[in-house]
């Protein structure tokens, strides 16, 4: 399971956007320039998070955007949902009839699994504000994005010294010998 470009990207401009909020609206070229993203893509996304009532939009000179409620009351889980993102780990959308999976009770064996999964990780992404990243950007140190796998190591095993041989190498030179 992965998050696409269309995701990050649209969490990446809101963002930029909330962390320019106080200084008037936000203008589109402004992020692309910003964040290097395409300036007809992000037009896309910002139609989609307008539609969900997350920004709005301002016209005329000076015009741009603005966030439609306060940082604190726009989650991640929103703003990817928005901008259709599908969060789902299963092979089936949901619907437990994945394609040639070994099934047990009509299901695919993993199924609760997944579906595990995405419920925790809407959860998390719904527990994250927009205002919680905005935070994280005032210099605070950032965590590493990598998961470290915390099990112990196993040891390593050097290989045996090279022995070598001080005799004869051959059955013959040991008979001449």
């Amino acid at each position: 399971m992965r998050l696409t470009t269309k995701g990050r990207f649209a969490v990446t401009a809101m963002i930029d956007l909330a962390l320019r909020q106080n200084q008037g609206p936000v203008t589109l070229a402004g992020i692309s320039q910003r964040q290097h993203i395409s300036l007809s893509y992000l037009e896309q996304l910002f139609g989609k998070l307008r539609r969900h009532e997350i920004v709005e939009s301002v016209r005329g000179p000076g015009g741009g955007y603005n966030l439609a409620r306060a940082a604190d009351a726009v989650t991640v889980a929103d703003i990817i949902i928005a901008v259709d993102e599908p969060i789902d780990a299963t092979q089936c959308g949901g619907k437990g009839e994945c394609e040639g999976a070994k099934k047990l009770d009509g299901h695919c064996m993993t199924h609760e699994l997944w579906s595990t999964l995405n419920r925790k990780m809407v959860e998390y992404l719904d527990s994250v504000s927009l205002q919680d990243l905005v935070d994280q950007q005032g210099g605070q140190p950032h965590a590493t994005a990598v998961v470290r796998d915390r099990r112990q190591a196993a040891p390593v095993i050097e290989p045996p010294a090279r022995v070598t041989p001080r005799g004869p190498n051959s059955v013959f030179n040991l008979a001449r010998s």
